[in-house]
């Protein structure tokens, strides 16, 4: 008998008859003699509706309160389908991420799971239940209801698969997999039937939104076997797995784009040790995310400019921070954009391959795309473009590495 954890989005869980669809899911799973958790998200549309609802109320809600406020979204979801599971002779039983004992840090909508105690959940596996989880929230060590930011649910899911040593955690959504490309911008895009947990980090730090970044990172870290599958309609999916040498590694995997960035400037700063962190250490007290950061240093004066980019949700609160630290250090001035846009190819043949920066850039050079900032890893090339130029760069690419090929 396998334990297995099974996640369902907010547009599998959308309504009464999709979540009567995934009891159905459910019980065949069952029927299989596997043991299941099964993680849910809020119904579609309703932590927007209930964000909503909290800034009709106050134009800066507490965040603690926001956060009790919106962990109400994944409690009506656990109920209804474990109420469902019941009405058709499957016994379930659900549990908020208190109840389970999920227990994270003290930062309010971008909480960090510390662990999971497993008891709860196990005993109700021995008593033959489907247990049926909250996922998106947990509590501190003081109690307070948190929340892990939009997402979270995934997160919660490879974290639960984790602790209770699962043999595959399983996130079910609206699409079937993993593509080469988002194939609502390109046609041609491909599903893949196995990637590595490298390439799926990377991908989805570059906006790929199959899956959240740190639930990727979590089946790394606990080499949790992922895949993702669609609700609507049988397939295998894609395995994410950390088992590199069982797959082909083609040169490029995919391409992801990111259309929610700003990029920030502040130019003519002092060119001294411990610059970069009297200019970051602020904008990171803040829980704003950096992602490339450049620094250089002008010839003429000596100075330092520094460029870095956050989400577009951050950028009005970084650039209030960024005027201030100006200030104090005498800065020539901050600027700032937020019409731009991140492409990144990914692919653990790069680490074979060469060529692959220069054909990248010849390839949106033919398109007339200006290039803003450049970042490489080992198995990625990111790029920063102006935001009208991120659908034609996407499809350029696409084609330039072949990837509409099988």
């Amino acid at each position: 008998m396998a334990l297995i954890v099974e996640k369902y989005g907010g547009t599998s869980v959308g309504d009464v008859d999709r979540i009567c669809a995934v009891a159905d899911r459910v019980i065949a799973a069952k029927a299989k003699g596997d043991d299941l958790v099964v993680v849910v998200s809020a119904m579609s549309g309703e932590t927007n509706r209930l964000t909503n609802l909290a800034h009709e109320v106050s134009n800066r809600p507490p965040a603690r309160e926001l956060d009790v406020l919106l962990s109400t979204g994944e409690q009506v979801t656990i109920a209804l389908l474990s109420m469902a599971l019941n009405a058709k002779g499957c016994k379930a039983r659900s549990c908020t991420g208190s109840q389970v004992r999920i227990r994270t840090d003290s930062v309010h909508g971008k909480a960090r799971i510390q662990n999971i105690d497993d008891t709860r959940v196990r005993a109700d596996l021995d008593d033959g239940c489907v247990v049926v989880v909250a996922g998106f929230q947990g509590v501190d060590e003081q109690q307070n209801i948190t929340t892990l930011g939009r997402g979270g649910s995934d997160t919660t899911a490879v974290a639960m698969a984790a602790a209770l040593k699962a043999e595959e955690c399983r996130i079910y959504t609206d699409v079937d997999g993993v593509y080469t490309a988002d194939p609502h911008l390109v046609p041609d895009a491909r599903r893949l039937e196995r990637i590595t947990v490298e390439e799926m980090l990377e991908l989805a730090g570059a906006g790929t939104k199959v899956l959240q970044t740190r639930s990727v990172e979590f089946a790394g870290k606990y080499k949790v076997p992922l895949r993702v599958l669609s609700s609507f309609e049988e397939g295998p999916g894609t395995l994410i797995t950390y088992e590199e040498s069982l797959m082909e590694q083609p040169m490029i995997s995919g391409i992801a784009y990111h259309s929610d960035e700003a990029k920030l400037t502040i130019r003519g700063v002092p060119d001294e040790p411990g610059i970069a962190y009297q200019i970051l250490g602020p904008i990171s007290d803040a829980h704003i995310n950096v992602d490339i950061i450049i620094q250089n240093v002008s010839a003429e004066d000596g100075t330092a400019n520094v460029t870095f980019t956050v989400h577009r949700n951050d950028f009005q609160k970084a650039l209030s921070i960024l005027d201030e630290i100006a200030e104090g250090l005498g800065a020539a001035e901050v600027v700032g954009d937020d019409n731009i846009a991140k492409i990144a190819v990914v692919g653990v043949g790069m680490r074979s391959h060469a060529g692959i920066a220069s054909k990248m850039f010849r390839s949106l050079a033919d398109e007339g795309i200006n290039i803003q900032m450049i970042s490489t890893s080992e198995i990625k090339i990111s790029v920063v473009v102006d935001d009208k130029y991120m659908e034609l760069a996407v499809r350029t690419l696409h084609k330039a590495f072949g990837l509409d090929q099988e």
